[in-house]
């Protein structure tokens, strides 16, 4: 059984920033790839960064220059830092891991961007 707990979220103005963390139950280093996504209210839910086990990275359009994903396989995390933001970000904010054929979700933790 795989547990990711997120933290890191909060109410923030715009511009400033955050960093969230998800913490793995486990090594990191078994998924195939780890990643962050975003659910507004009363929107379906949105990707954000990934992270490979190689280390390679990806972002969505609306992110990229913003935001940064990595990871630490000694810690078994990985860290979405979020720069410049803007009322838009605002959302639930989800980790991701997956291990195929296996996805495995986080509880959420909420990114509020306002002033």
């Amino acid at each position: 059984q795989v547990e990711l707990v997120e933290s890191g979220g909060g109410l923030v103005q715009p511009g400033g920033s955050l960093r969230l963390s998800c913490a793995a139950s486990g090594s990191i280093f078994r998924f195939n790839n780890m990643g962050w996504y975003l659910q507004a209210p009363g929107k379906e839910r949105e990707w954000v960064a990934t992270i490979a086990r190689s280390g390679s990275t990806n972002y969505g359009e609306s992110v990229k220059g913003r935001f940064t994903i990595s990871g630490d396989n000694a810690k078994n995390t990985v860290w979405l830092q979020m720069n410049s933001l803007k009322p838009d970000d605002t959302a639930v904010y989800y980790c991701n891991a997956v291990t195929l054929p296996s996805t495995f979700w986080g509880q959420g933790t909420q990114v509020t961007v306002s002033s």
